[in-house]
């Protein structure tokens, strides 16, 4: 018999199929989760540590590498640059030449509100009285769906006429009114002075050649006859 503690004979016990069934049931144990407590070092501790203890390493070498950065190289001056491949082509020598001429083109025929392209189609129509669009079109190498929109602003401009062909009668000739004679006169004549000041290094003899030359290369080559 089990000796109980602060029981005695009269005390009723629990039946063998009671204490049976008390020590087969399971006991449940809370589970306990390790909990990391900070270690607070002393102070005269963290003096001697070293500093890869007080600083990490990977913040140690980025701070280090905003230090130690240097400003890129400056670039060369641009007459430093190596543009020979460049300038042995044709292409770019012929616009190059081109965006001088027509910087000034711009600057001078601003009294006549005048673009390059206005200039081309004013003059050839002063020049071929009753031409007709798809000949201008062909000669300046213009897209026909561009070139309706610029005839319809030199017409408003008063400065151009449509009349009916003579000989086609599905073409319109153009003309040029008055004031637009007056204007294209004075115009050609702007023009020549400021071809001449932006040519001044070339002699007449030169001039002459380049335009030759030019046309060689953008002018369609004539047939046999």
């Amino acid at each position: 018999m089990l000796y109980i503690v602060g029981m005695d004979r009269n005390t009723p016990t629990a039946s063998a199929a009671t204490r049976r069934a008390q020590v087969t049931k399971p006991i449940k144990v809370p589970l306990k989760v390790p909990v990391k407590v900070p270690v607070k070092m002393p102070p005269n501790v963290l003096s001697k540590a070293p500093a890869a203890i007080l600083k990490p390493p990977l913040k140690t070498a980025v701070a280090r590498k905003k230090t130690t950065a240097t400003a890129p190289a400056p670039l060369p001056a641009a007459a430093a640059l190596d543009t020979h491949f460049l300038e042995s082509l044709l292409g770019y020598n012929a616009r190059r030449a081109a965006l001088c001429i027509i910087e000034v083109f711009l600057e001078r025929m601003a009294i006549y509100n005048l673009r390059p392209v206005d200039f081309s189609v004013l003059s050839v129509i002063a020049h071929n009285p009753g031409v007709t669009s798809r000949q201008l079109c062909t000669v300046l190498g213009i897209l026909p769906p561009n070139f309706v929109g610029l005839l319809t602003s030199l017409e408003k401009r008063g400065l151009v006429v449509r009349q009916e062909h003579p000989s086609d009668k599905r073409s319109m000739a153009l003309y040029l009114t008055a004031p637009g004679t007056k204007l294209v006169h004075d115009a050609e004549i702007t023009v020549c002075q400021l071809e001449k000041d932006t040519a001044a290094r070339l002699t007449s003899t030169e001039q002459k050649t380049l335009i030759r030359l030019l046309q060689k290369v953008y002018l369609p080559v004539p047939t046999a006859q």
